[in-house]
C-alpha cells in the first residue's frame, strides 16, 4: 500500500503519462484538420483500400478527426484492413466492403471518395505503361460513383493521373453528373517532395516551407516553381535544375530503391490523406484552404492542369493562375505541353471507345 506522499507522487506520474499520451496522439495527427465540435458528419470512401497505398491511406484517414464514417472497398482483403483500422481509438466508424456487389454500399452517402485503386509502378514502367490496366479500373469505379454518390468529391490517385482524371470526367458526363468543381487529381506528393528536397538542400525548417508545383503528375509535366518558394533563398541554376529533376523523378527514385518490390506507397498515402483532409476542411467551410491539384482549368491551353486551387463547400472555389515564372520555368511549361496534351486526349478517347 502507498502512503500519502507516495500515492500523491504516483498520481502525478499517471497524470504526466496521460499528458504524454495526448501529445503523442496530437503529433500523430499533425497535418490533419482539427474537427470543430459543430462540424458535420463526413463519410470518406477509399476505393482500393487493400493495396499498398490504400492500407496506409485508410489508417491515416481513420486518424483524421474530420472523418466520422470511413468506408473501405477493394476486390479482396478489405475486411482485414477494416478490422485492423477499426481497433484504432479514434472517432471514425469503419466499414469494410468486398467485391462489385458491395461497391454501392461502400459509396452511398459519401462526401469524399479517394481512389488509389490499380496496379503499382514497377522498375522500368512509366505511368503511361499503367494506362491499359488502370484506365479500365478507374472507369468502373467512377461509373459506380456516378450511380451511388453523384454529389461526392472525387480525389484521383490512380495513375496515370494525367489521363485518369479526364477518364473520370468523361464517365461522369455520360451519366449527366459531371461537376468540374468536384473532380481532383491528387498531385500533393509532388508538392511534398518539392518542399522536402528544397528544405534539405538549403537547411530550412521543412514545416515552414512552401513550393507550388504546377502542370501534371508525371515526369516533365511536373513543374515545381522554386522561384515562388517560401521562404525565398538563393538557388544557383544548377541547384534549380537538380531539384526540379529530382522532384520529377521522385517516384522512380523510390521504385529503384525498393528494387522491384514496391513503389512510393507510404509517401503517396500521406499526400493523399493530406489532400482528402484539405477537401474536408473546404467542405466544412474553413477559409483559405489552398492546395495545388489537377483540375479542369483554363489557366493554360490544355483542359486539365494543376495549379493552386482554393477549396470550399462546393469543392473548387477558385483556380489561381501561375503567377510570374522564371525563364527556366517558362521553358519547362512549354516543354510539358505535348506530353500533357497527349495524356489528356488519350483518356478522353478511351471513354469514347468504350
Amino acid at each position: 500500500r502507498l502512503g500519502g506522499r507516495a500515492a500523491e507522487k504516483m498520481m502525478r506520474v499517471m497524470k504526466g503519462a496521460h499528458v504524454v499520451k495526448r501529445a503523442v496522439a496530437a503529433a500523430a495527427a499533425r497535418g490533419f484538420s482539427a474537427a470543430a465540435a459543430e462540424a458535420p458528419e463526413r463519410k470518406v470512401a477509399v476505393l482500393g483500400a487493400g493495396g499498398g497505398i490504400g492500407q496506409t491511406l485508410s489508417l491515416l484517414m481513420k486518424m483524421s478527426p474530420a472523418v466520422t464514417k470511413l468506408s473501405l472497398y477493394d476486390i479482396v482483403g478489405t475486411l482485414g484492413v477494416a478490422a485492423d483500422c477499426s481497433h484504432v481509438n479514434t472517432g471514425a466508424k469503419v466499414t469494410g466492403h468486398v467485391g462489385a456487389e458491395q461497391l454501392g454500399d461502400a459509396l452511398s452517402g459519401s462526401d469524399v471518395v479517394v481512389i488509389p485503386a490499380g496496379v503499382p509502378r514497377k522498375p522500368g514502367m512509366t505511368r503511361d505503361d499503367l494506362f491499359s490496366i488502370n484506365a479500365g479500373i478507374v472507369a468502373g469505379l467512377v461509373e459506380a460513383c456516378a450511380q451511388h454518390c453523384p454529389e461526392a468529391i472525387i480525389t484521383m490517385i490512380s495513375n496515370p493521373v494525367n489521363s485518369t482524371v479526364p477518364i473520370a470526367s468523361e464517365i461522369l458526363k455520360k451519366h449527366g453528373v459531371y461537376n468540374p468543381r468536384k473532380l481532383f487529381g491528387v498531385t500533393t506528393l509532388d508538392v511534398v517532395r518539392a518542399k522536402t528536397f528544397y528544405a534539405e538542400k538549403k537547411g530550412l525548417d521543412v514545416n515552414t516551407v512552401d513550393v507550388p508545383v504546377v502542370g501534371g503528375h508525371a515526369g516533365v509535366t511536373i513543374l515545381p516553381l522554386f522561384s515562388q518558394a517560401t521562404p525565398s533563398v538563393s538557388l544557383t541554376p544548377e541547384e534549380i535544375d537538380a531539384l526540379t529533376k529530382r522532384t520529377q523523378d521522385g517516384g522512380t527514385e523510390v521504385v529503384q530503391a525498393k528494387a522491384g518490390k514496391g513503389s512510393a506507397t507510404l509517401s503517396m498515402a500521406y499526400a493523399g490523406a493530406l489532400f482528402a483532409d484539405a477537401c474536408l476542411r473546404g467542405l466544412n467551410g474553413v477559409s483559405d484552404v489552398v492546395e495545388c491539384t489537377y483540375v479542369e482549368s483554363s489557366v493554360t491551353e490544355v483542359p486539365f492542369f494543376s495549379s493552386k486551387v482554393k477549396l470550399g463547400p462546393e469543392g473548387v472555389s477558385e483556380v489561381y493562375g501561375l503567377g510570374a515564372l522564371s525563364d527556366y520555368e517558362q521553358e519547362g511549361l512549354k516543354a510539358m505541353m505535348p506530353e500533357l496534351t497527349g495524356s489528356i486526349e488519350k483518356g478522353i478517347q478511351f471513354v469514347k471507345d468504350m
